[in-house]
């Protein structure tokens, strides 16, 4: 088994990327059978805990308050609304369940508190918990893994070159510094980004730089296509090929060949052979549900119905690591800090941005 790296460059990440196709799948396909189980694919659920209202500029993002989307913003899930919708999950047969919070940063207090409750009950039912909340500091990184978190996501979204024309309103530094904030706990890092924004292939180069420089590297890289939404800076964004996107999972499989590659949103445009192509070249781990977050994804059926024909299994939970301990909040050594963090907040300007907010006004 090959050794991990962590000094890829961008120039020897994009040869790899621009690779004869059947050449990168080949020598793709080669090291995931060297490094996890061909046959068997990660299925998880993704669960908006709390929906809109976001005050972030994200271009991609339907959530954000300052475009007009027609996402109807929700406040915070009950624990008891999350724990039913996580037993439907373990039902259908997934062994993961990501709660996303449409929050720039985690404040500390009683919505932060109900999360936690939330870890505490997932984690119980015997499935791997993942949150994705923003920005967290590191005694919150430390609630989170006492109360039995097994990942955190904090996408890098793209490279640090071309992030600067996607969002404006917080840094690519803050992202790194949180995964740094994870990575003081034994929690594992879910980081990953999305193709399809306008970038180039050298950004999609530089966001693998990124991410597989990091030692130890992230434990999951989900690998998004841009789902483009009426009302958002993308919306006009052309669909990303099928190609880009196996190249895309490929490239990530061989620079971090021991990492869970997830094919996340996207895959409603994905054909079954699309998407078989995409397993075949490295991807381990799909999103169940009819929604992620906010944007359509296939019937969970149907899901099946792939797996069936692809000869594939789902991976039971706590398989790459073993299950965390919860301790009760009356036990927590950890304690909220009523912490007020300052993250960065760059401000330069997006003209698509600011297009589509003029818009929302209209």
């Amino acid at each position: 088994m090959e050794t991990t790296r962590h000094n890829w460059t961008r120039e020897e990440i994009l040869e790899i990327y621009n690779k004869p196709f059947m050449d990168l799948l080949y020598e793709a396909a080669t090291l995931h059978r060297q490094n996890h189980d061909p046959n068997t694919v990660q299925v998880s659920t993704l669960l908006s805990i709390k929906t809109g209202g976001c005050s972030e500029d994200c271009g991609y993002c339907p959530q954000a308050a300052r475009y007009h989307t027609n996402v109807e913003g929700n406040d915070l899930m009950s624990v008891s609304q999350v724990k039913a919708q996580a037993m439907r999950a373990k039902e259908a047969g997934s062994s993961r369940v990501c709660m996303g919070a449409a929050w720039r940063n985690v404040k500390d207090g009683q919505e932060f508190d109900d999360v936690l409750e939330m870890v505490r009950t997932i984690n119980r039912l015997g499935l791997e918990v993942c949150c994705t909340l923003g920005m967290i500091t590191e005694n919150q990184a430390k609630r989170l893994a006492e109360a039995g978190l097994y990942a955190y996501n904090h996408n890098l979204d793209s490279s640090e070159e071309y992030y600067k024309e996607v969002i404006s309103t917080r840094g690519y530094q803050d992202r790194l510094d949180t995964i740094e904030n994870v990575r003081k706990t034994a929690v594992t890092v879910c980081s990953g980004g999305i193709i399809g924004m306008g970038e180039s292939a050298e950004d999609r180069a530089g966001m693998l730089v990124a991410l597989s420089t990091l030692n130890p590297q992230p434990e999951s890289v989900p690998i998004n296509a841009l789902v483009p939404v009426e009302g958002t800076p993308m919306a006009e964004q052309k669909q990303v090929s099928i190609w880009e996107m196996v190249r895309m999972i490929a490239t990530t499989r061989i620079v971090m060949p021991e990492t869970q590659v997830r094919l996340s949103a996207g895959r409603t445009q994905m054909s079954r052979e699309g998407q078989a192509m995409c397993f075949f070249a490295g991807a381990n781990s799909i999103f169940a549900g009819d929604k992620l977050l906010t944007t359509p994804n296939p019937d969970v059926n149907e899901d099946m119905e792939m797996f069936k024909a692809l000869g594939l299994n789902p991976q039971k939970p706590f398989v790459k690591k073993a299950q965390p301990q919860t301790v009760d909040a009356e036990n927590s050594e950890y304690q909220s800090l009523g912490e007020k963090p300052r993250w960065t907040r760059p401000g330069h300007i997006i003209e698509r941005n600011l297009a589509a907010q003029g818009k929302s006004k209209a």
